[in-house]
């Protein structure tokens, strides 16, 4: 195994696997199976992928899931995945115990959302939460992924 994993254009690309933080482990070590990258989706194929994986406490993969869509949809949309994105991993550093992190980027999304709602997403209860959880990781509350997770959908709402 080289010292640096490379992508087959050169680009570092880690081989470790990794847990479902999105923290790398040793080598041969088991792992979560990560996202592939690059894969275009309808916009409710990224919610419904998202929500699934944020359910099962893996908003670091969600976050890449968020990270597909603004790269790859239309630039007018490229916010309001970016800010979904940024909730996700303000979640994974919340959960991983970096609170200035983590309180920072939920933040952050929270800002990036604002009058961006599209899809059926719940932008006003996504920013109501990051906003809330921010302040309780602020205050040294430990924080489970799978239990934080944020609905993305508003209740009675169709899927997108």
């Amino acid at each position: 195994m080289n010292a640096r994993d490379r992508d087959v254009d050169g680009r570092a690309r880690s081989a470790r696997p990794r847990d479902g933080l999105g923290r790398p482990l040793p080598y041969g070590a088991p792992g979560v199976e990560r996202q592939p990258e690059g894969v275009v989706r309808s916009p409710g194929e990224t919610v419904r992928e998202a929500q699934r994986l944020l359910d099962a406490g893996m908003p670091f993969h969600a976050h890449e899931v968020f990270e597909d869509a603004w790269k790859s949809g239309p630039e007018a949309e490229a916010p309001l995945w970016r800010g979904l994105a940024q909730l996700a991993v303000g979640l994974t550093h919340a959960a991983r115990g970096n609170a200035v992190g983590g309180a920072r980027l939920l933040r952050r999304g929270a800002v990036s959302l604002t009058g961006r709602e599209a899809y059926g997403i719940d932008v006003p209860g996504l920013i109501r939460w990051a906003r809330e959880l921010a302040a309780r990781v602020e205050a040294g509350e430990r924080i489970d992924p799978a239990a934080e997770s944020p609905r993305l959908i508003g209740a009675g709402t169709p899927d997108p």
